[in-house]
Parts: C-alpha cells; structure tokens; sequence
C-alpha cells in the first residue's frame, strides 16, 4: 500500500502524546515530519503520577536535565511502593526497585536468607539499601561503581506538567502542533487505512502512519477501525478509580503507599507541592459515593480539589497496531496503576515501534511482531497484578474472598507453583519485573518455599548468620552521610 513513511499525525496530546512525539522527533529527526493534533477543549485524563526506573532511560535519550526536569514536573524520587494491608490488615511490605542481599553464582541470596530463617527471623527487606533509604527519609545518588550499593529509582510526578515539559521539547525539534477537535476521519475504500482526519474548522491534516493517543475512547483504534477489546475483568474486576488531590505533608516520602481497603485499595503519592491520591475499587461491592467517603476520610491532609471519577475497564486492545494506526496509552488498553507500569507502557509502545518502524511501508510482519511483543508485555504485568490479589488471607469481606478464588492464568499459577516448592524464580523475556520484583511480593503476600537451593548448605550456619549479618550493616553504611530527601530534593533544584 504505501511507500514511505513521511508523515507521522498524532492524535491527542497529554503525557502519551507528548511522550510519544518528544521521543519519536528525538530519534527520527528529519527523517520524519509529525504533526499532533489536540484540543484545549478536551479534559486528560492523567495516567499516573508515579513511575518505574526506566524512565529515568527515557528522559536520558532527550537529553532532560535531571534537575529542570524534578523542577518543571514538581517530581519527588520513588525508591518503592509500600503495600499495607494487602495480605491481611495490618501489615506491610515494601517492593522496592533494588535487591536484597548479594546474590552468588547459581544460588540467588534469597536462598541463604531462607536457610537462615530457621535460626534468625529478619525479613527480607533488612538486607535491601532501596528500603533502608525509604523507611529512613534519606537519598543521593552515590559515587561508586559497586552494584552492591546500587539504588535504582524513579519519579513521583505531575503527570499534566511532564506532558507540558516534553511539548517544549517536541516544538522546539520541530514537531507541529495543531490546535482542534477531530471531525472526521477519512479512510482509504480498499484498504480501510486512514488517510486523514478531518477538523471542525474544516482543516483536512493528513498522514501516512496515525498515532491513536486519544485516551481510553480510541477515536482511531476504536471508534474508526473498530479493533477489538479483550477483556481482563474476570481476573481485575476493580473497574471504577476516584481521585483527588491533597495538601503535602511536612516530609516527602521515598515511596508510594498503596493501601488495601475492603472493596480496593488506595494510592497516595508524594509531590513537591500536593499529594496524589486515588482509590481504585470494584462497582459490585462499593457504590461511588462509598467510594468518595472512604477516600476522603483517609487522605491524612486536607483535600484541594473535587473528588474525580474515572470508569475503566480492565484489558488490552487485540491489535494495538491496526492497518497504519498504532495505539499508544490508554487506547491501547487499561491495566490499573498498583505497580505504576501506566506511563512505562506508554514508552515502551514508543520504543518499540522505533524498533520496528516501517519506514519502506508497513508490513505484516512488523505489525505482527508489534502487537505479539505488546501482548506479552501486558500479559506480564496483568498477572504480576493479579499475584498482588489473590495471594491474601483477608476472609472478612466478599471482595477479598471472592479474589482467593480467581482462576489463575497458566503462566502465574506456574511460576508461584516453582517458587513454593524451593524459591526458583524465572526471569521471563518481555517482564518488566525483575526476579527481585517478584521475590518481594511473594514473600510479602505470604508464598513461604518449601526449601531452598542446596548450595545454601555448603555454608555453615555460624558463617551464614556472619555472613548475613555483615552484608546488613554493609547495606547501612551509606546512611551515615546521606542527606534527607527533601534536602536532596532542594540541593539538586538550586544547582540550576
């Protein structure tokens, strides 16, 4: 059908939008002209305020000045997410972007830890420095080469000031943007491609490869090709979010609290000027203005805005690239923001379609292998988000229940089976989440291995208790001379 990609049209703006055209102008240069196409009049729907480390990555290819950028975005550095009240109430458990321990050849330090625990109880986390930092208030970004005191991180956000921030960018390499609603859509009569799209001021902008960043309506995905939605609710049943903002607390914190409650869980999220707050719940067991309440009597800060609903419906677009559309962000699917993957699937639909950009014209074979890896990676996530669910012992109200009996996808009953009989973690190609991801959440959910690798017995006790022992107080080292996160956050931003 076609030749050459020459012109790229974004449809919709927001973080998707501009992420997408920030990064696709950076890398394509004048290869490509791209034009996005976004409205004032319409609302965005923000799609996360908190992050995974490899946008740090992302926002080093655009060459962002890490300080400009915590400034422009009102950013706070994540090291975790702190999950309480998830296996019972009551309890917590860290997953944090780090590891714990010093792993050996063949035998992971989980295994050693797990020998030790039949003499010295210690959890998990007391061996991780992302932790220690997180409980302690503390962060700087440390100047050695030594992995062992690694501290990978991420960012806490304004999710509208990060779009702003990259169209600054985007414009200045010369991306055009064009103020309007979309009208029409105007599509080839035999090969159904879009060649198009038409404005209410009459204006006709048209294209060659079409990016759908128009939220969860898909004007292009859906309304227009019709693609198809494969639902996930059966596993994900929470379908409905409630959002407000709060004032900031005296100390900002080095985590994300998620907070299970009795028909879903709440987030709050630590920015320079506000929190972030939301509660993600099912319809079928809490009405909306339940909703409201329990989240606004838990904000722990006074509310500065309207309470925001937003309705979702867990699950991916079947073909999230469609003939020449390609859909980036929520119109390509919707997976809740429990482990903060919203804005990390938004980049990487962008790098993977540099992967495999068409540039001699599209061919199935990429737009197969697109939508192949995308439906993995989603797949990933979505099961690593359902372990969070269903591996609880809260027995007091229908919602937790009704999640124990959730049939499980294959692939999750699978590696949960292998890490219960003596702690054998898989790293799976197109998981996000490393072998230490799902180590946290298993053992803070409660998944206790059966034994552990018999390497971990060529170690004496007495020299694993040292052994062990020492690599804790390694860990704290640092902390002696590390300065509060706030006084991080400020010595960085004065620098500029």
């Amino acid at each position: 059908m076609q030749t050459q990609v020459q012109k790229i049209v974004i449809v919709g703006g927001g973080t998707a939008g501009w992420m997408t055209a920030a990064m696709l102008k950076k890398i394509l240069a004048n290869a490509v002209n791209i034009e996005l196409v976004e409205s004032e009049a319409i609302g965005i729907i923000g799609v996360g305020e908190a992050t995974i480390p490899p946008i740090r990555l992302f926002n080093n290819v655009l060459g962002i000045n890490e300080a400009e950028f915590i400034k422009a975005t009102k950013a706070s550095i994540k090291l975790a997410i702190k999950f309480e009240n998830w296996r019972t109430e009551g309890e917590s458990y860290f997953h944090t972007f780090g590891a714990p321990g010093k792993s050996m050849a063949f035998c992971p330090f989980h295994h050693f830890w797990l020998k030790e625990q039949a003499i010295n109880k210690k959890d998990i986390w007391q061996y991780d420095l992302n932790y220690l930092c997180a409980i302690n208030g503390q962060f700087d970004k440390l100047k050695t080469q030594n992995p062992f005191y690694d501290i990978p991180y991420a960012y806490h956000f304004d999710a509208a000031l990060y779009g702003q921030f990259l169209r600054s960018y985007a414009e200045a390499w010369g991306v055009k943007r064009t103020e309007g609603i979309i009208d029409n859509v105007i599509q080839n009569s035999e090969s159904g491609y879009i060649e198009s799209v038409q404005l209410q001021s009459g204006d006709i902008i048209s294209g060659d490869l079409f990016i759908d960043c128009s939220g969860a309506k898909g004007l292009l995905i859906h309304q227009t090709l019709n693609t198809g939605y494969e639902d996930w609710s059966h596993w994900l049943p929470c379908d409905r979010a409630v959002a407000v903002a709060s004032e900031r607390f005296s100390k900002s914190a080095l985590y994300t609290r998620s907070i299970a409650h009795y028909a879903g869980w709440q987030w709050q999220i630590p920015l320079q000027h506000r929190n972030g707050n939301g509660l993600v719940y099912s319809s079928r067991h809490i009405s909306d203005e339940q909703a409201v309440d329990l989240l606004l009597n838990n904000l722990g800060s006074d509310s500065l805005s309207e309470p925001k609903l937003v309705k979702f419906r867990t699950g991916r677009t079947r073909k999230q690239w469609n003939r020449n559309v390609i859909a980036i962000g929520l119109s390509s699917g919707f997976l809740e923001p429990l482990e903060s993957t919203s804005i990390y699937l938004i980049q990487s639909a962008i790098v993977r379609l540099l992967n495999l950009f068409p540039n001699q014209g599209i061919d199935n074979r990429q737009r197969n292998e697109y939508n192949q890896q995308s439906e993995i990676e989603y797949s990933h996530i979505r099961d690593f988000i359902i372990l969070h669910y269903i591996q609880n012992e809260r027995n007091n109200n229908k919602f937790w229940h009704e999640m124990q009996q959730v049939e499980l996808p294959e692939r999750l009953q699978h590696k949960m089976e292998l890490f219960k009989k003596q702690g054998v973690l898989v790293q799976e190609q197109y998981d996000i989440f490393l072998d230490s991801s799902w180590l946290q959440v298993m053992v803070g959910q409660g998944i206790t291995p059966q034994s552990y690798h018999p390497l971990a017995n060529n170690i004496k006790q007495q020299e694993l208790s040292s052994m062990l022992e020492n690599i804790r107080l390694s860990k704290l080292k640092p902390l002696e001379q590390m300065p509060s996160h706030d006084n991080f956050l400020n010595t960085l931003m004065q620098s500029i």
